[in-house]
């Protein structure tokens, strides 16, 4: 039977999100049961393209990206793979109504990512954060209004300034990795051998004011949604304060992190702010 291999391929997209991020997995462990499972079906195929173009290093990664691509069209086409983690997020897909121009554009973003190395325009930077962060975050929109597309609307803006900034953020935290490991400039107009303290602050003015904009959506947000989102809001969030009390020059010489008893903390507080109905 077809479900014994569902049960299957949902397993590994929950294990992939467990596997690659423990924060992640904290804040969807904050979801609802009804929607939980579908966002680690998101986040497994986003993970899984994302890991062919970053750290499939000794193969040959263009080659493995376009097979991965036409197993995608082809879940997508017949509604099933052999692959467990595109034959889940299929099954997601279908069920909320995910637009292929969504996934398309992610793939598309995933895709430059094996070329592109420096980004020296805004407008550039810009299509890339979409493609590669903010539909990621309209997937889970889908998910999270259950196919309500007035709601969907009134929230999609919201929806991608959070993905912008959770990117920008990443993009920051990981300046040393992406920059001396993959050779990747992200941030235009911006000398990564020499950041300064005004470039630096620039940056995460920008991304406070998608954290600014991205909140008020998570206010608006379904009560099956609204304390996980939070949870990752409060978790990148601490991220960017850590960073803004890190000297320019240390960024890009180390990655800053939250260590485990901070995300539990953060966890635990956010719990407590939701149950009072301090989220508002």
């Amino acid at each position: 039977m077809k479900e014994t291999f569902d049960i299957l391929s949902r397993s590994c997209s929950k294990a992939t999100t467990m596997a690659y991020s423990t924060s992640f997995s904290l804040a969807c462990k904050m979801l609802a049961p009804s929607i939980r499972q579908d966002i680690y079906n998101i986040y497994g195929f986003v993970r899984l393209a994302d890991e062919i173009v970053d750290s499939f290093h000794g193969y040959n990664r263009e080659k493995l990206f376009v097979r991965f691509e036409q197993d995608l069209e082809n879940a997508l086409t017949e509604k099933i793979s052999l692959n467990p983690i595109l034959n889940a997020f299929q099954h997601t897909v279908f069920s909320y109504g995910i637009e292929e121009s969504l996934i398309n554009s992610f793939m598309d973003s995933m895709r430059l990512d094996l070329t592109k190395q420096t980004y020296t325009t805004e407008a550039e930077l810009k299509g890339y954060i979409y493609g590669s962060a903010d539909v990621v975050g309209l997937m889970c929109l889908r998910v999270f209004v259950k196919g309500d597309t007035e709601k969907f609307e009134l929230l999609k803006e919201s929806a991608m300034h959070l993905g912008s900034a959770f990117q920008k953020v990443n993009f920051l935290r990981d300046l040393k990795a992406d920059y001396e490991g993959l050779n990747r400039s992200y941030f235009p107009n911006t000398n990564l051998d020499s950041l300064d303290e005004a470039s630096k602050d620039l940056i995460i003015s920008e991304i406070e004011e998608d954290f600014r904009k991205g909140y008020q959506g998570i206010l608006q947000l379904p009560p099956e949604a609204k304390l996980g989102v939070f949870v990752a809001y409060r978790y990148y969030k601490r991220l960017l304060k850590k960073l803004q009390k890190t000297p320019a020059s240390a960024i890009k010489n180390t990655r800053i992190r939250v260590p485990n008893y901070e995300k539990l903390g953060l966890l635990t507080r956010s719990y407590v702010k939701y149950q009072l109905k301090m989220v508002r």
